[in-house]
């Protein structure tokens, strides 16, 4: 499992260099296969990730690079602590990003009506497809169309994979699938067949929000609620005891008004529940009811509810049991026919006026009616509303009645098996799973506890898996949607528009006594949500599922904590009875200059591959990393500049320490060469950052990890390198004529040590840097080596850890009065006085050598204490030349 064999010399390059090592080692780590997944092995051994699949609609962005690299970092750093690391990578190209940008792409859009075309050749190839409008998109067939998204898709991914590859993502590209692929489409149908028979999907035709422009119905979770101008019109009811006057944004929904409502504690009008009211212009007679979700203080307290302005409309519908009367289209068009309800002449008549026209031609010719009659009053008041808008769309959502399939999630109420509402079971399942930040459990719990529908899980779209079902049609020819016919798991992957159900043949497709397919597919996070199983092997590969699942760790955004990470958790609550994971690693989000989301709808995106050739892949994995789960970080390209200099550090820092020895002599890593104080305080202060690091890691806090490692690094290098190295070099072979051969080799080991550990642990960050220098020394990859324990030194570290700091500001206390003075630093002191806290000279003593050797002191190095806050010179001399 691990990689630790020394070569039998040492080879540091002549120049130590950056550049090139993305090409250099990645090549290297795909044919040796650094990174996959051994099969033949045991749960126990493995960690497993639930990778996020990143939508496949165009390119990647500098937030994907910041949060996968907080997954990288991991993975990188489970493998060194000798588990089996089992890191897949997804890509998500169903769905609606999909086809829009197909739609741009190529300037199609799907017509289903159309007959496939063979050899069809799209109309634009490569164009962004911004200055095509929707009336100008070639229309095509299904087949055609989607024949076009595996297309796109297919190139987009191999893009992706390769920026993946650059950044140095340690995933094994064998392990891989796509959320539109046969493996996910026969695990996804699979368990929505399940959730059918044991009640748990059911569909029902019922009021939903619906988008007039890509014509499909949208989830709760799918929802964006954007500020929308409007305007309040002034409307009179007429009830027995005279005029109402009722305020709404949308008096184009009046013809479909079903009751008119006020508060029950609402004193105006408690004389007038029970009675009815006739609608202007319509005429038609509604109930007054009392309800307490009606707003005494908003406009004139009573407010009219039609099927369906609002979801508090659909609200009051259930509560109240009133009449369903539509008038508004899927197209967002009012219907063509005028509905039966109304019966006046004035009232057919308007209708039929407004009759096909959209929302916004329907209301100015019902405004100038009413204005008319006079049953508008006073002026209309302009406003800013909050509406309701489909995440991807550009216009206010309508709600439609139509039939729709839902998965059973706790927005309503629904008793389990173990007595207990499933909300609550969901709850549940939170607070068993670890979340990172712990914070982020809120988020959760919030939605859980404000869901109000179940999920609504089909979409009226076309690249996406299909809901594997057939309907009977009955011997009169009507298709009967309560005769569900589902397939067996042994036929999934299956696709109703083509394949026929048990015991049917495709002759009895659409006829009397036949069958007709299912049309609708599934909403993307259907799929999604089944994101462990699928990587998992799940009906696919019985022995990975059970090495693997549930999986170790889901790492995602905090903006769809709501999707991905609940709908996963409740499909596998309602599959398995258990959480699909143990731990969900939360990333933030990166902030542009102004400290806004970035984000590809607001364009204000960077594309990541220009940083990474730019800083090298070490230096942006750097900046992400410095960023901890949870928290949103500015994009910073300074920090990516202090990552390069790091990562260059040490390169040249390890060239520095392993080239000591001088010649190609292989490595002495033997602690217990150790002899010296210094040496030994190092390597204490090293053991120290071990075991910190250590600990935050498995806190799933990289950030920490990476802050403690680094200032060790620069203390290391600043310090204790500048202390070292003239004993380490003995160029003049001083300490070994003196017979202090011994000392020598416990600084050259000491750094060795030090070198050999600092790169385990900066490996998951810099897998670059550390890489290359591990390969001037050993054979095998460092990212297959052993992490470094605490007691890693042994009684080599038994030394003072703080002695290294102590004695760094000595020296540059020795070293100011030369920068001062405006001499070399190579000129030697006669004599020199080093004024130290109290208690510090008897540590300057065990370090007075490194001192004496560092700051070229040639006569009496001195050391007094006194009342001061740090190393002092308070007396010098310089030797003189003669």
């Amino acid at each position: 499992m691990t990689d630790e064999t020394l070569r039998t010399s040492t080879q540091v390059p002549a120049k130590a260099s950056l550049d090139g090592l993305e090409d250099r080692w990645g090549k290297e780590w795909e044919e040796k296969g650094t990174y996959s997944f051994d099969t033949d092995t045991t749960r126990e051994a493995v960690y497993s990730i639930d990778t996020p699949p990143p939508t496949v609609s165009g390119s990647l962005h500098v937030g994907h690079v910041f949060s996968y690299t907080h997954t990288d970092v991991v993975a990188r750093y489970k493998r060194m602590q000798g588990m089996n690391v089992f890191y897949p990578m997804g890509w998500d190209d169903n769905g609606l990003p999909t086809e829009r940008r197909v739609q741009n792409y190529f300037g199609v859009r799907c017509d289903p009506s159309l007959p496939y075309e063979e050899g069809f050749v799209p109309p634009h190839d490569g164009g962004d497809g911004k200055s095509i409008k929707y009336a100008d998109q070639k229309p095509i067939s299904r087949r055609n169309f989607i024949e076009l998204c595996w297309k796109l898709t297919e190139d987009d991914e191999k893009q992706f994979e390769a920026l993946w590859r650059h950044l140095g993502l340690s995933v094994d590209w064998k392990q891989n699938y796509q959320t539109i692929g046969a493996k996910a489409q026969k695990v996804a149908q699979a368990a929505f067949i399940r959730n059918v028979e044991r009640g748990e999907a059911y569909q029902a035709q019922a009021p939903g929000l619906w988008d007039v422009t890509f014509q499909t119905a949208v989830a709760q979770a799918e929802l964006e609620a954007r500020e929308y101008p409007g305007a309040y019109h002034s409307l009179q009811f007429h009830t027995p005891d005279g005029d109402v006057t009722i305020e709404t944004t949308r008096p184009e929904l009046l013809p479909a008004c079903v009751a008119v409502i006020a508060h029950p504690d609402d004193e105006r009008y408690q004389h007038l529940f029970g009675k009815t009211a006739i609608t202007p212009v319509f005429g038609v007679e509604v109930p007054i009811l009392p309800h307490p979700m009606a707003e005494i203080d908003k406009g004139s307290g009573i407010v009219m509810c039609c099927t369906f302005g609002d979801l508090t409309d659909v609200q009051w519908w259930r509560e109240l049991g009133l009449p369903m009367r539509t008038v508004l289209g899927k197209d967002g068009r009012l219907l063509r026919e005028t509905p039966d309800w109304i019966t006046t002449d004035l009232g057919r008549e308007t209708f039929a006026e407004m009759s096909g026209a959209t929302t916004f031609s329907a209301r100015k010719a019902l405004v100038a009616k009413l204005e008319e009659t006079g049953e508008i009053i006073g002026e209309i008041k302009p406003t800013t509303r909050m509406t309701n808008f489909f995440e991807k769309g550009d216009k206010p959502l309508e709600i439609v009645p139509s039939r729709q399939w839902y998965i059973r999630n706790g927005g309503r109420a629904h008793t389990e098996a173990n007595g207990k509402d499933l909300r609550e079971n969901l709850l549940t399942r939170g607070e068993e799973l670890e979340f990172h930040p712990d914070f982020m459990r809120v988020r959760y719990n919030n939605w859980v506890e404000g869901l109000n529908t179940d999920w609504l899980i089909s979409r009226q779209r076309f690249f996406g898996v299909p809901l594997p079902l057939w309907y009977k049609v009955s011997e009169s020819g009507d298709v009967d949607y309560d005769a569900v016919l589902v397939p067996t798991e042994d036929m999934l992957p299956v696709d109703p528009s083509s394949d026929t159900p048990p015991g049917y043949d495709e002759s009895q497709r659409g006829e009397p006594g036949g069958f007709v397919g299912e049309v609708d597919i599934m909403d993307t996070w259907a799929t999604s949500s089944m994101s462990p199983q699928v990587a998992g092997g799940w009906l696919t590969d019985d022995k990975l599922f059970a090495q693997v699942y549930p999986m170790d760790l889901r790492p995602q955004g905090q903006d769809i904590i709501r999707t991905w990470l609940f709908s996963t958790v409740v499909r596998a609550h309602l599959e398995f009875g258990g959480l699909p994971w143990k731990h969900a690693a939360i990333s933030g989000w990166i902030l542009d200059p102004d400290r806004k989301k970035m984000s590809k709808s607001k364009g204000n995106v960077v594309t990541p591959m220009g940083l990474l050739e730019k800083h090298g892949s070490d230096a942006v994995r750097y900046w992400a990393a410095s960023a901890r789960l949870g928290t949103d970080a500015a994009f910073d390209e300074q920090q990516m500049k202090i990552g390069r200099r790091l990562a260059m550090k040490v390169l040249n820092a390890s060239k520095f320490a392993l080239g000591m020895a001088g010649g190609e002599a292989q490595v002495d890593l033997d602690p217990s060469a150790v002899t010296e104080p210094l040496d030994k305080a190092m390597l204490a202060m090293l053991a120290d950052v071990v075991a910190r690091s250590t600990k935050a890691l498995e806190n799933y806090d990289h950030t920490r990890a990476l802050e403690l490692t680094e200032t060790c690094f620069w203390t290391f290098c600043d310090d204790y390198l500048e202390l070292v190295k003239d004993r380490a070099y003995d160029r003049d072979g001083e300490y070994a004529a003196a017979g202090d051969s011994a000392k020598v080799r416990s600084a050259r080991v000491a750094l060795n040590l030090a070198v050999d550990t600092f790169l385990r642990l900066l490996a998951p960050v810099l897998p670059y840097a550390t890489e290359e220098v591990w390969s001037w020394y050993r054979t095998g990859s460092v990212h297959r080596a052993q992490w470094p324990a605490a007691d890693v030194f042994g009684a080599a570290a038994d030394g003072d850890a703080d002695l290294v700091g102590a004695a760094g500001k000595a020296l540059a206390a020795l070293r100011k009065v030369k920068s001062e003075q405006k001499v070399s630093q190579r000129t030697a002191y006669a004599d020199v006085t080093l004024t130290l806290p109290a208690g510090g000279a008897a540590a300057a003593e065990l370090v007075r050598g490194e001192l004496e050797s560092a700051a070229h002191v040639e006569g009496e190095l001195a050391f007094v204490e006194a009342e001061v806050d740090g190393p002092e010179v308070t007396a010098f001399a310089f030797v003189t030349e003669e």
